[in-house]
Formats: C-alpha cells, structure tokens, sequence
C-alpha cells in the first residue's frame, strides 16, 4: 500500500501549479456567472453537519490497575465502510456527515435523529473490535505501548516521498510533506506543548463539529457570514473542550503551571500552529466580505499548499471541479462553500468550523441548532452587533481559544449597548437563537428544548474545558501524579459518555 501511495503523491506532485491555479481562476468565473444567474438560489434555508470522532479501546479487557486503559486506537478501514462513517486525517478517525435538511422542525428532528440512529449503529458494530467512538475535542491517552510523540511522528521515506505512518491513505495530506509546496516543518505549538514532525498528523490530535447553513439566496451570504464571525467568539466560549494534551506532550513545568497556563480551546492552537506556514496564513479568523463575487475570489486567489490534479464529468459542479479541489484546503474558521452536483441542487453555504466534537450527541445538535436559529433571526431582525468593529470579533474569537467562558466576551446588545455582563450576552445570544428557530417553525418548547444545554452552560459558567481542568486538580488533590492525573479525567470523560452520549447532555455531569 505504500507503494502506491507515495505513486500517487508523486503524481499529485507533477501537477503543475501555475496551471492549476489558472484553472481555478477560471472556474470563479463560472461560479460568479453562475451566482448572477440565480442559479445556486434555493429560497429556503438549510441545515447540515459534520461530526467527527476518534476511536478508543473500550477497557474491557483492560486490567484495573491498568494506567493506560482507554488507548487510541486505529479504525480498520472495512470498518469505517461497514459503519458507513468517512475516514479523516488519522487511523484513529471517523466522520459523519448529515444528509443536508430544510431548516425546519422536521429537519431539525430528522439531522438529530440520523445522527443518532448512525452512532447507534456505528458504536454497536465498533463494540465488537472492542473499539469504542469518542465525541470529543483532542484526545490524550496514546494507544497502548507507544506515546503520543511516537504516534504523531512517526512517518517512513518511500524513495523521497515522506509518508506519515498513522495517517489515512489521503494523497492531499500525504503530498502537504513532500514537494515544493510544502509548509516545511510541521509544528504543533501551544503553552507547555512544542512538537515538530515531517507530516500533518500533529492535527490528527483534534476533532470537530461543523454546522452548515445554506443560504436561501446567495447574494445575502455576506449579510450571514459577517454575522457568523460576531457569534463566532461568544459560541466558542460555551463549547471549549480541549484544555489539555498527552501528557508526555508538555515540557518539565509544575502542573499547576501547565493548568493555569492552558488554552480552553487548544484544537484552535493545535490547528493553527500545524497548518499556517512562515509564508502562508492557511488557517485563520477571515475577513468581513463585503459581497459574494468576494467570497468567491477568496477560494480562488488563496495559497495552494498541494495543486493536485482534477478530473471533470457532467456534474454541475464539474463545473469548477478545480475550485472545488481548491476549498478542500481553504481553511478558515467561518467558510464560505459553493457547491451542488445539480445545477437544482447548487447551494451557498456557510461551514461553521470554531466547535470541538462536544461531549455528548445533545450538546452538538444544540449548537447546531442555535447557529442555524442565529442566522435566522440576526439578519432578519437587523440586530446591531453587525456594527461590531471587525477587530473586536476576532479578539473575541481568540479570547474564547484562551479563557473559554471567562474571557469577557464583547457583545452589542440587542438595545444598541456594548457588554461583557455574560449573562447579558448570552441572554441575548439565546433568546435569539430561539427566535430564528421559532421563525423556521419551532414551537417555542422545541426551539427552547434545542438551547437548553448552551443556556445551562451560560447560566452556570461550566464548560466540558472548566470540568476537564476540574477533574484534573481533583486527581492531583487526591495523590496522582500528572501523567495519572490526565488519564483519570479522560477515561471518566469517556464512562460518563458512555451513559449519555445519545440520551443526555452535559448538564447531567454537572
């Protein structure tokens, strides 16, 4: 298999950039004549989601005392079929992706219900490997016998070509190492954590959760995207979930210090630092746009990392297939995505990136939920945060990665005054959230029903980061060393999913 892998990075490898990138200049233009005609115009609204997962061993053959029970482990590749789930970066991942909804009462029920009638399924068939799958934002318990630098880094030459040993047989990933398009050194940085490998797998550490809102007509995703980025900080802070690392990550610090010191959100860091060149910016909180004809020179106009080669056929979207080629590496915490294989199905949309895989089913439908019914509501009520300066959205986002709920979000209230009262800002968060849902046609108890577990949060200033860093100076309190410490949080954070992964919230560990 590696044979024919490194083969085919040398071809992805041949492609010829100039090329490439005139081609996808050329395809934005199909797609500007596209949007002028009104073609990727669907006069409703809706909703979809990605959710991401890693894979663990379930513990039950695990010995009592056994420190590292809970290990990461990798997804044989007949599985991931069998569970109908798609691979991503690393061995270790799964994804789902939802068939996309109308924003509706029927369709929210229906994202939800698929969600969970997939991962019953999926943890059924998994639990038979003795595999468990794991909502969360970074895993820190390495698989049995190797550490988590050993699993991150190790990677063979294959006649020049550089191949990461742990990761999916995807040529794009493989090619980022190799060329001279290449980033160079792949370096994770965070406070305490420095690692630098030949490969991308570093990023392999995080797992995500992304909603996606189509637009009904395509020329308003500015509008939505510029309120997008606004929620963008304040969401963040009530969904961290990745404060710490495996532990054989960190430099020689005290623990107090690495606690004190850690980023709520580090999948943002873990992301940013991995991907962003000294030349190139790839990861990154964007820009207000100012129209869609800009949203689609963005994709076009932006460093290619891996010009790779784009076969085209009789889809719509075949159309501008190297455009399309060329988002899979627009990285950017709010995205704008023009797509549809028909020119009937041919949408904008909006990906929603800032969110950690949360700790149970309930709490990422609810955020799913809130973004949608957020950007029903904020336009239609011309809600004044739109006038939010640009800058301030962005210190927001970053405050969030930081300080998670304690990061004294700025907010324009609904009445026109600038806060950072969090009740202040999450009451008028939600209640707008539930207003956009109740305008898609949710009573108000559904509409309420879906925020509920985002209001417990703000109401309570608890986040899965706040308990994560909770349970681990309760282990330090009760004698365990550091190493320890972090391997009792996580496999409690994994028990207590087990019990409420598809029937409960976070609320319930509170």
């Amino acid at each position: 298999m590696t044979d024919k892998l490194a083969d085919r990075v040398r071809d992805v490898l041949a492609v010829d950039a100039d090329e490439y990138e005139a081609q996808a200049e050329a395809d934005a233009e199909v797609v500007k004549s596209e949007l002028a005609a009104g073609t990727f115009d669907n006069h409703q609204s809706i909703v979809g989601l990605e959710y991401e997962f890693y894979a663990v061993a379930d513990g039950r053959w695990s010995s009592s005392d056994d420190n590292m029970g809970n290990g990461l482990m990798r997804v044989p590749r007949r599985l991931l079929e069998l569970i109908g789930f798609e691979k991503e970066l690393g061995l270790h991942n799964a994804e789902m992706t939802t068939s996309p909804q109308p924003l509706n009462p029927h369709g929210l029920r229906a994202q939800e219900s698929e969600v969970l009638a997939r991962l019953t399924a999926a943890l059924q068939c998994t639990s038979s490997e003795g595999m468990r799958l794991v909502s969360d934002g970074l895993w820190t318990i390495p698989p049995t016998g190797e550490t988590a630098r050993e699993y991150l880094t190790d990677s063979i030459s294959d006649g020049g070509i550089r191949v990461a040993t742990n990761m999916s047989d995807s040529v794009r990933y493989h090619a980022m190492a190799n060329g001279e398009t290449a980033t160079g050194q792949m370096s994770l940085d965070a406070p305490h954590v420095e690692l630098d490998a030949d490969t991308v797998m570093p990023e392999s550490l995080i797992t995500s959760i992304q909603p996606h809102y189509q637009v009904a007509h395509a020329a308003d995703l500015p509008t939505y995207f510029n309120y997008a980025l606004r929620v963008a900080g304040p969401l963040l802070a009530l969904g961290v979930n990745s404060p710490l690392f495996p532990p054989d990550l960190y430099d020689d610090a005290d623990p107090t210090t690495i606690l004190d010191d850690a980023y709520m959100e580090n999948r943002i860091a873990v992301f940013e630092s991995v991907l962003n060149g000294e030349d190139a910016e790839k990861v990154r909180f964007p820009d207000d746009l100012s129209d869609v004809e800009e949203a689609v020179d963005r994709v076009a106009s932006d460093e290619s990392i891996v010009p790779m080669p784009v076969p085209r056929g009789d889809r719509f979207d075949d159309s501008f297939a190297t455009l399309r080629r060329k988002h899979g590496t627009f990285w950017r915490w709010v995205r704008p995505v023009f797509d549809g294989e028909t020119r009937s199905s041919a949408n904008a949309r909006i990906e929603f990136r800032p969110i950690a895989a949360q700790p149970t089913v309930r709490d990422s439908i609810a955020f799913q939920a809130a973004f949608a019914g957020l950007m029903e509501s904020l336009p239609k009520r011309r809600h004044p945060v739109i006038d939010q300066d640009w800058q301030t959205a962005k210190e927001n986002f970053y405050a969030a990665m930081r300080n998670g709920f304690d990061s004294r979000q700025r907010w324009i209230a609904n009445d026109g005054h600038e806060t950072t009262n969090a009740a202040e800002v999450y009451d008028d968060i939600l209640a707008h959230a539930v207003d956009g849902l109740k305008s898609a046609g949710c009573s108000e108890a559904e509409a309420n029903r879906y925020v509920a577990p985002l209001r417990v949060r703000a109401e309570s200033g608890r986040t899965p980061a706040g308990w994560k860093i909770h349970r681990v100076h309760d282990a330090l309190a009760d004698g365990l060393d550091f190493d320890a410490a972090i391997f009792e949080m996580q496999r409690e954070y994994i028990d207590r999913q087990s019990e409420t992964l598809l029937e409960g919230s976070f609320s319930d560990w509170l």
